[in-house]
């Protein structure tokens, strides 16, 4: 029995045929699943000869008529899509860079029947501070839905245990960049560095070896974007 038919399978014996009879004029679970196989097979990149680097984070887009009909399934149903696709990830070599993520969304273009998969490859982040941390910064760092504190002196950004924030993006080398930070309340200065890496950096998509950063800035290495935020004094924890 091929991974699809025993996906289809789970998922009809979890809800007794009930999604099945919803879906029958509608979008078919196995049709999703069976795109989202395709997304990872278009978009896999080398990393070895065995090893392949494959999107995790992916967006369903359906009709609104038919999100409407998957909305009291709709966790169950992506348990079995991410279960189903981790098999298929296994099979063909592929690595994930992070936990695996699928959402579903409405679609005022689409029709009923039709859906389509939107998907991206977001890494990892790991890092030591403290929620507490966080809430008194001056400046935040943004990667990936997580925030960081920018403190003085700064901190290391690379794939490395050593470093201070961990991105798994296997663009990024070990010991990537360093984020510089100087100043207090009133003269706070932000800049970032390339420590010698493999893939350097880019600053507000310019690539650079150094450079001040501002409010809004970002800088992206491999495949991942950071952005710069100033907090305002209202709304730091700072007295």
């Amino acid at each position: 029995m091929g991974g699809l038919q025993r996906f289809e399978n789970r998922l009809e014996q979890m809800i007794s045929g009930v999604f099945a009879r919803a879906f029958r004029s509608a979008v078919q679970p196995v049709e999703i699943s069976a795109a989202l196989q395709r997304e990872v097979d278009n978009n896999a990149q080398i990393l070895s000869r065995n090893r392949r680097l494959v999107p995790n984070s992916f967006h369903v887009e359906l009709s609104e008529g038919d999100l409407e009909r998957l909305s009291p399934y709709d966790s169950a149903m992506a348990e079995e899509l991410t279960s189903t696709l981790r098999e298929h990830a296994d099979h063909q070599s592929y690595v994930f860079p992070g936990p695996v993520n699928i959402v579903f969304e409405g679609a005022d273009d689409l029709t009923t029947g039709r859906f389509r998969v939107r998907s991206k490859a977001v890494a990892k982040v790991t890092h030591n501070a403290t929620n507490t941390q966080v809430g008194r910064a001056r400046a935040l760092l943004e990667v990936n839905g997580t925030q960081h504190p920018l403190d003085p002196p700064g901190l290391v950004v690379g794939r490395g245990t050593e470093a201070d924030l961990r991105i798994n993006d296997p663009g990024v080398s070990r010991r990537h960049i360093q984020f510089l930070v100087s100043g207090g309340r009133e003269g706070l200065k932000l800049g970032v560095r390339d420590l010698d890496s493999t893939n350097g950096m880019l600053v507000d998509a310019s690539k650079v070896l150094e450079s001040p950063l501002y409010d809004g800035s970002t800088v992206k290495i491999g495949n991942t974007t950071m952005t710069v935020r100033i907090v305002d004094d209202e709304k730091s924890g700072d007295v």
